[in-house]
Parts: structure tokens; C-alpha cells; sequence
């Protein structure tokens, strides 16, 4: 085996450009395909961290009429609704893969926010219980959360995240410093973020109207004030946090399921849904599937042209090899040996051709993403498959020329000029 290796090295470095334009197929097929899969990956990773945001595992669920959140300002509390209960939530938090929940009311309030003469129109105005910012991954920036003693004594105390912040106050300090909600007084108690920041990546404006997030942000105040401002026994939302995004589709529908259960209104369009960013993703992922595939078979083919390149290679090197042939089979070599050389020399081509393709592909990668910006994803399974491929390459393309070699009577072998 180890001669047969040696004799096939011998063979291939005897000839080193042609080898390496034999190669070259294999080289551009393989580098092709191992850059075309690492964008395909790295374009769905950005998808789906762009709708869903890094580390942002949280499904809401809400109150849905037909294909719409339920307006409660235009069409007023809708009969047979209930609450969501405390043995509710119980029962929401034992759906697989649900780690945390919380309760949650919403407005999006156009002129109701103010702080002086400046408004947050079109922010949120949110009534949260006590979960709730632990539920969503927000940590204080500033100032203290709510406490026990807000909800229980109706406390007109509010916080703000930093996009809210930013638009009533402009830069200023914002804690201590009073807002009008509905022309009621809240004092600001404190500012949240997120725990893990995340920015979509915005590369056009299709970019920026599927992915770029209300930027007016949100008051949050104490669900139990909610009645001061509003009105009482409104519906309320959920929020699930669930262990990875891989969970949210999964327990956002089992969440909807059970909720829609306690439901008995007469309307059949009203129920709750999830908003299922993880779903909006696959579908955006999906539409460029065919695109992705059709560049795959593009890539395949030069592998096919490659492999095809190996197969009149080895024959025309079993042609130029004949005497060399015979002269060892008459000292011995029996044809398994002939067979092996050259099926050997077959493989080392279409691998060392798949080596440099891979060496290819990944640097391709890596400057698509540092020089272009394009999302890239360098996958371990595609360079291990790229190998087999490689490997299977040689053999099947290699497999009839050896096969001629080793059928060859050594005594004509000897005698071709």
C-alpha cells in the first residue's frame, strides 16, 4: 500500500501543471459551494437574529380581530375576555421550554405622553406586573424598578426604556422628573435596557421596513394603575420567555391554544395569537431557498466538470504509463496493485484538489464578511462533507481508468511503443 502511494505521488508531481489544472474543477467546485453555504448560513442567522434580536427568546402573545391586534381605544373592551388569572399563568409556565411569564397591557399613544411641551408620539405605553422586565431581559440603567409597594398602594410611578427617554428628555436627566400620561402625573423612577443589545443590520430599504423597530419606545407604569389612565379590566397580553428561539414557535402556539380556551366571545375572528418572529424569519429564509439552491447546482456542476477532468486525466495517463505497467506486473504486481495505484493517484488528486478548494472557500468567506459586510457562516459540517465529496469524487471518477490498468496483459503492456 505504502509503494502504491509512493508511485502514485511519483506520478502526480511528474506532471505537476497538469495535475494542477485537473485539480482546478475540483478547486472552484469546492470553494464555491463551501462560500455559497456559509453566506446561505450566515444570511439566515441574520434573519433571524434581525426579527428576533440576539439572546431576545421571548414570544408575545395578544389579542388578535381577524389578522389585526384588537384596537381597544376604537372598538372598546370586547365581552367574553377574561383576565389572564394567576392559575393561568401557572398553567402557561408548565408549556415545555417556558421559563418565565408575564401579564402585560398596551397602548401605542400618539399624543397622550408628555414631558413639558415635548410628546412621544407613536410610543408605548405599557402596564407591566412585577415579572415583567425580568420576563423581557431588561436590566436597570438608572434609577430603581418597581416595587411591591407601587402595585399595591397605586403608585403613579413610571419607567422608561432609553428610546423613550431620549425623545421626552433630549439628553437630560430623566429620573426624579415628572411626565403626563393622559394629563395624569407620573414621576419617573428609573430607565431600562436590555440586557443584550442588539441592532438589525439595515443593508437596504426593504431592510429597514421589515426589520426597524418602533424607535418613539415605551413608558411602562404599574399594570394596577392602568384604570387611572385608561380604562378597567381591559384584556391583557403574554409574554413567554422560552429557553432558545428554537422553543418560541412551539410554546408561542401552545400559549395562544390554551389562552384561547378561557375565550367565549361571539365574534369567532377575536382571539389571541403569537407573534411569531422565528415563523417570519423561515419564511423570508424560505423565499431565497431556490436562489441558494440553484447556486449550489451551479457549484455541483463544476465539481461534475472536475471529476470528469480527473477520469480523462488518469486515462490518458494509463495510456502513457502502459510499459511502466507491464514491466510491473511482469516482476509480480499483481492487478489489485495496479488497481490501487492508480485509483490512489485518483484520490489524491480530487482531495488535495478539495483541500485548496476548502483553503479557497473559507478565505472567500471571511473577505465577503470583513471587506463587504455579508453575512457569513463557516459551517464545520460543510468542509467534512466537502471532503467526502472529494474522496467519493476520486473513486467513482477514478475507478474505470484504474480498472483498464489493472486488466492489461503485461506481455502486450510491454510491447506498446
Amino acid at each position: 500500500m505504502l509503494e502504491n502511494i509512493r508511485l502514485s505521488f511519483q506520478g502526480i508531481w511528474s506532471h505537476k501543471m497538469r495535475s494542477f489544472l485537473t485539480m482546478l474543477g475540483i478547486i472552484i467546485g469546492i470553494g464555491a459551494i463551501i462560500a455559497i453555504v456559509s453566506t446561505i448560513q450566515g444570511t439566515n442567522e441574520q434573519i433571524k437574529q434581525n426579527l428576533v434580536g440576539a439572546g431576545e427568546n421571548t414570544v408575545e402573545i395578544s389579542l388578535y380581530q381577524g389578522e389585526w391586534e384588537y384596537e381597544m381605544e376604537y372598538n372598546g373592551i370586547p365581552e367574553g375576555v377574561p383576565l389572564v388569572a394567576d392559575e393561568v399563568v401557572e398553567q402557561l409556565k408548565e408549556i415545555p421550554h417556558v421559563e418565565n411569564v408575564s401579564r402585560y397591557l398596551s397602548r401605542q399613544d400618539y399624543n397622550g405622553v408628555y414631558h413639558l411641551n415635548t410628546g412621544l408620539s407613536g410610543g408605548y405605553v405599557k402596564g407591566v406586573d412585577t415579572a415583567y422586565f425580568d420576563t423581557c431581559n431588561y436590566i436597570m440603567k438608572e434609577g430603581r424598578g418597581f416595587t411591591q409597594q407601587d402595585f399595591d398602594q397605586y403608585h403613579k410611578v413610571a419607567i422608561l426604556d432609553e428610546d423613550s427617554a431620549d425623545a421626552l428628555f433630549q439628553g437630560e436627566e430623566a429620573v426624579g422628573e415628572t411626565i403626563e400620561i393622559q394629563q395624569e402625573p407620573y414621576v419617573v423612577v428609573g430607565i431600562v435596557t436590555k440586557a443584550k443589545k442588539f441592532e438589525p443590520v439595515i443593508n437596504s430599504i426593504d431592510d429597514y421596513y421589515t426589520y426597524a423597530q418602533d424607535s418613539a419606545g415605551s413608558v411602562y407604569v404599574p399594570a394596577t394603575t392602568w384604570p387611572i389612565i385608561y380604562q378597567y379590566d381591559e384584556p391583557q397580553n403574554v409574554v413567554l420567555r422560552v429557553e432558545s428561539t428554537d422553543d418560541m414557535t412551539s410554546a408561542g402556539k401552545a400559549g395562544a391554544d390554551l389562552l384561547n380556551g378561557y375565550l367565549s366571545v361571539s365574534d369567532t375572528t377575536i382571539q389571541y395569537k403569537a407573534k411569531d418572529l422565528m415563523e417570519q424569519a423561515q419564511q423570508i429564509q424560505e423565499l431565497s431557498s431556490s436562489t441558494n439552491t440553484m447556486l449550489i447546482w451551479i457549484a455541483s456542476i463544476s465539481l461534475l466538470v472536475g471529476g470528469i477532468g480527473i477520469m480523462n486525466i488518469m486515462y490518458v495517463s494509463v495510456t502513457e504509463r502502459t510499459r511502466e505497467i507491464g514491466l510491473r506486473m511482469s516482476v509480480g504486481a499483481r492487478g489489485i496493485d495496479i488497481l490501487n495505484q492508480f485509483l490512489i493517484e485518483a484520490i489524491l488528486l480530487s482531495v488535495t484538489g478539495g483541500i485548496i478548494g476548502v483553503i479557497l472557500g473559507v478565505s472567500l468567506s471571511l473577505s465577503l464578511n470583513y471587506f463587504f459586510h455579508i453575512a457569513t457562516q463557516i459551517e464545520p459540517w460543510s468542509i467534512i462533507m466537502s471532503f467526502a465529496v472529494c474522496t467519493f469524487t476520486g473513486v467513482f471518477f477514478g475507478w474505470y481508468p484504474a480498472k483498464k490498468a489493472a486488466r492489461l496483459d503485461p506481455i502486450e503492456a510491454i510491447r506498446y511503443e
